[in-house]
This record gives C-alpha cells, sequence and structure tokens, in this order.
C-alpha cells in the first residue's frame, strides 16, 4: 500500500512534469522589476529557452551530484533554461546564461540561485494545474515565485525578493510563446 505522503509526492511529481513539458519552447519575457521602497523600476528583455529534461539524461545526474544525493537517487525530470536579456530603458545587453531545474518529491534542485551561482533548493507546489509556486530561501533572503500557463500562448510571473521579513523587489512578467 503506497503512503500517503508518497502518493502526494507522485501528484506534484506529474503535474511538474506536464508543467515543464508545456513550458518548453522558445519565449520573449518582458519583466519589470520594482526596487522597494524607493520604487526604482528596471524594464527588462529576454529571449527565453525552455527544454525538457528526460529522467536519467547527463545534465540531471550532474545536477544530483553537485546536490551530493545518492547515486541511488534520481531526479524524476527536470528542465534546461537559457536566456538572453536585455535592459530596455538603456538598450543595452543586461545578461545571457543558463539553469538547470531537477524534481524529486516536492523539492526543486537548481544548479544555481537568481542572486548567487551555488546551487539551491526550492520547495514547489501547485493551488492548480497551470500555476506553479516555488519559495526559495538562501543567504538571508527568501524568493517566493509564481508561474502561470495561461492557455498555450502566455505565462505570467511574479517574483517576491524578502530580507528579515521585509520585502526588498517585486519582479512581474509577461512572457508570450515564439515557437514551441
Amino acid at each position: 500500500m503506497t503512503s500517503p505522503l508518497k502518493l502526494a509526492q507522485t501528484v506534484d511529481e506529474f503535474q511538474i512534469a506536464e508543467f515543464f513539458q508545456e513550458s518548453v519552447g522558445q519565449w520573449i519575457s518582458e519583466r519589470r522589476y520594482y526596487t522597494l521602497p524607493e520604487g526604482e523600476t528596471k524594464e527588462m528583455e529576454s529571449l527565453i529557452s525552455i527544454r525538457f529534461l528526460e529522467p536519467g539524461c547527463d545534465q540531471l545526474q550532474n545536477l544530483g551530484q553537485i546536490h551530493d544525493l545518492p547515486d541511488s537517487v534520481s531526479l524524476i525530470c527536470g528542465a534546461e533554461v537559457t536566456w538572453d536579456s536585455t535592459n530596455v530603458l538603456k538598450d543595452k545587453k543586461e545578461s545571457q546564461g543558463s539553469t538547470l531545474f531537477g524534481v524529486l518529491g516536492n523539492i526543486l534542485y537548481r544548479d544555481r540561485g537568481f542572486a548567487t551561482s551555488k546551487p539551491v533548493t526550492a520547495k514547489y507546489y501547485f493551488p492548480n494545474p497551470k500555476t506553479l509556486c516555488l519559495r526559495t530561501e538562501y543567504n538571508g533572503s527568501v524568493f517566493e515565485e509564481e508561474l502561470k500557463l495561461i492557455g498555450s500562448k502566455y505565462r505570467t510571473r511574479q517574483t517576491i525578493i524578502s530580507r528579515a521579513g521585509e520585502q526588498l523587489m517585486i519582479g512581474q512578467y509577461l512572457e508570450k510563446r515564439i515557437e514551441a
């Protein structure tokens, strides 16, 4: 008999695998960051590519290793995300790079965080099948994210960054699929 906890993890893992698969493709991401409390605004546009990672692939095995997971434990799926970003207000290339995501239970393993190049983990849950919520904590900061699929052509994202209980930044994103 399967325990209720294991059953819940299986449902979460199934949902996140489906969410990643539905996110595969190229997206244009228009986003705005609000620095609090001053209200300074930064506008960015990025070309984002998302690729689904199958169980057992080299990227997921490497991700498990950098998180010191035992060899007997395998991440069940993942995604590779690459980006190329431009600061819209300054018309200047801002950043480019990639990150890996892997899943086991209700934990999302990443090879890097938003504000660190070190590996991080996030707890995730689904309030509904099309909305993924993440909570990541490191270096005294908390990153709360919501990603919502809207049909097959749009995604919205919101990130709230806090430190010591005080909100420091809000990022809001509209992502438009340009290629599946």
